[in-house]
């Protein structure tokens, strides 16, 4: 009789227990937020075992801990567990068991396995492994026993069952909540898209999706007080073809098996008060399994920018035939000339006339080679030849080239003596630093310097140019070595060019290994333009060495520098080619200016009169200064030749 008492009561514990399971299980599969159905989870296991502390854990696909929930611990009990450094060890360890694992002294099993176990607060522990379809999802972590001495068989047959239907949830709750990501993620992928998306219902006609990019642009055409169905019903487009057809004429040619997919084809949306817009759009139908079609999605690009690069294009057509007729022009006009009047001109007007020839010839050179390196860089075909170069002599060269065009500017050039080499294609480093004194004298007043300045930024030398002219806006910062955007035909002819010099600064930089980059406090603030490139390898050697009275100066790599200064250009032009013919890097200029307040002169390069250069960086190597126009001459070795040779 007691026995079948006690059997009775063992039932009942038994169904008792069972029914709090099924009821736990129901619970749980109500709900598909993951904290929610691991709270649920956990605190329901403390109640089946009777348990006083409970924690439960999951792993990603990598074994990762994921997710992390305790019950019956206080916060700050809480957080030590979180803090202690055993506890990934020893999670490591739970986690590769075979199965249920029961303890009756957890803090001697923690010890044995050489970790610290004052973090224990009970002796009776059980954990078990949770596993969804073969996949490891977590584990189950109870501990104090507060019925009984241990856990029981029972308890774990429990826990090994509820683990199990819990192992399924919580992977189901991660499912669920990463298809979420994945379609929040995608609809933030198309709301932000720069192209613009439209989903539409064919049955109803109605919009079912519209993003930023296709409000934008509709917003031109849009009435007030209507909605977006209201507003499609009163659209016209017109077609490619020259069709004019509602917006539901068009939705309804799409609307069976047979229609059509649209692609890349211009219509211009209109509504009736004449408003317009032009758009590139692509319709794709969406069919059912029977071809009927149930949505269409519309993609819709505008053609404005489009439109505005055509114009762009027009008009730099037209500056290229203008700039390239004026050079024809003159050069034509002076050989006619010369062919006519060739009885009646004597040899310095006739000489005149070709070096106008001359001129022009270098010009439209110059222009046509802009335009064939911008299409070099457009495809990808520009070479450069990098080798060892000295920075200083690269900002003469540019300088020298810059001052015979007749440009007025003053430049201040500030380079550290200490500047190691660079690697560079020379004539073309050249080049870019003159493009950029260009656009610093085009947007800078004739009595305003151009600075130039040099640093090392690691592996690259950084050289800069600056101007305090009119500045740069900021919204156009970012466009500003983009083809066109410095081109207005409203600019002052033949100081504009064509519009790409600072794009191709930026292709010759960047074909260096370089960065250029443009900076500007505002407008009025001027601006500064500073490019990168990269240091040579090689240690640098002194470019000159003293001439010791004899008659050829000793090099032992490239020729002295000599500075020309004369009030005529041609002359300038004339000595400046037998200086370069005879090996030498000439910097000719109509002025000597005084050193800027501060700077030291080298005493090599002082005249008779106290005048020197205006930089300092360059004032370090000996230069030889011929002055041809009333100027005493000042000889500085190793120059080795006479003033008068060149008069």
């Amino acid at each position: 009789m007691k026995h079948s008492d006690g059997s009775g009561q063992a039932n009942e514990v038994l169904s008792e227990r069972t029914s709090r399971l099924c009821a736990a299980m129901l619970r749980i599969g109500a709900s598909l937020e993951p904290d929610i159905i691991l709270r649920e989870i956990v605190e329901t296991a403390r109640e089946l075992a009777d348990a006083r502390y409970g924690i439960i854990t999951t792993t990603d696909a990598t074994g990762k801990v994921e997710d992390v929930v305790m019950s019956g611990l206080t916060p700050e009990e809480q957080q030590k567990l979180l803090d202690w450094p055993d506890g990934l060890q020893l999670f490591k360890h739970f986690r590769e068991l075979p199965g249920v694992l029961r303890l009756t002294d957890l803090p001697a099993y923690v010890g044995s396995l050489g970790h610290s176990a004052d973090l224990m607060r009970s002796k009776t522990f059980m954990v078990t492994p949770m596993r969804h379809r073969g996949r490891y999802v977590g584990n189950f972590f109870l501990a104090g026993k507060q019925s009984g001495p241990e856990f029981t068989s029972e308890d774990e047959e429990i826990l090994v069952i509820f683990a199990s239907q819990a192992a399924m949830a919580i992977a189901h709750a991660h499912a669920h909540r990463d298809e979420r990501r994945a379609r929040a993620d995608l609809e933030a992928l198309v709301d932000t898209s720069p192209v613009g998306v439209a989903v539409f219902d064919i049955r109803t006609g109605n919009s079912v999706l519209f993003n930023q990019e296709a409000r934008r642009l509709v917003e031109g055409i849009r009435v007030p007080g209507r909605t977006e169905k209201q507003l499609l019903d009163m659209v016209t487009c017109r077609r490619a073809d020259g069709r004019d057809v509602t917006f539901v004429e068009f939705m309804a040619s799409l609307k069976f098996g047979n229609s059509e997919t649209v692609r890349a084809e211009t219509v211009e949306l209109s509504v009736g008060d004449g408003r317009s817009v032009k758009i590139l759009i692509n319709a794709t139908p969406i069919r059912s399994g029977d071809g009927i079609t149930e949505s269409l999605i519309v993609t819709m690009q505008d053609l404005a920018p489009l439109e505005e690069l055509e114009r762009l294009r027009a008009e730099f057509l037209g500056m290229v035939s203008h700039e390239l007729q004026a050079p024809l022009a003159s050069i034509k006009g002076s050989a006619a000339t010369v062919l006519e009047e060739v009885e009646t001109l004597n040899r310095d007007e006739i000489s005149q006339f070709f070096r106008i020839v001359n001129w022009q010839a270098n010009h439209m050179r110059s222009l046509i080679g802009d335009l064939l390196d911008t299409v070099r860089i457009d495809t990808g075909t520009l070479s450069v030849f990098p080798e060892p170069a000295n920075v200083s002599d690269l900002v003469e060269r540019a300088r020298t080239s810059f001052l015979s065009g007749g440009n007025q500017h003053t430049l201040l050039i500030d380079l550290p003596m200490e500047l190691p080499r660079i690697m560079a294609d020379s004539r073309r480093i050249v080049q870019v630093l003159h493009n950029l004194f260009s656009n610093a004298a085009r947007n800078a007043p004739a009595s305003s310097p151009i600075n130039v300045a040099a640093r090392q930024e690691g592996a690259h030398i950084a050289i800069s140019v600056s101007d305090e002219g009119r500045g740069i806006p900021e919204k156009l910062l970012p466009h500003l070595f983009e083809k066109y955007t410095g081109f207005s035909k409203d600019a002052e002819q033949g100081t504009e060019g064509f519009g790409l010099g600072l794009t191709i600064c930026k292709g010759l930089v960047e074909a260096h290994g370089g960065r250029i980059r443009a900076e500007s406090d505002g407008v009025g603030m001027g601006a500064r333009f500073t490019f990168t490139v990269p240091v040579a390898e090689e240690t640098v050697t002194d470019d000159v060495v003293p001439n010791n009275g004899s008659d050829k100066p000793e090099t032992v790599s490239g020729s002295g520098r000599i500075l020309v200064v004369d009030d005529d250009p041609p002359a300038l032009r004339y000595i400046r080619d037998v200086l370069t013919s005879a090996g030498y890097f000439p910097i000719v200029t109509d002025t000597i200016c005084r050193l800027r307040p501060g700077a030291m002169p080298h005493p090599f390069c002082m005249g008779t009169q106290g005048w020197s250069l205006p930089f300092r960086g360059i004032c370090s190597s000996p230069f030889s200064t011929i002055a041809t126009s009333g100027w005493e001459a000042m000889m500085c070795p190793p120059f080795p030749f006479s003033a008068s040779s060149f008069r």
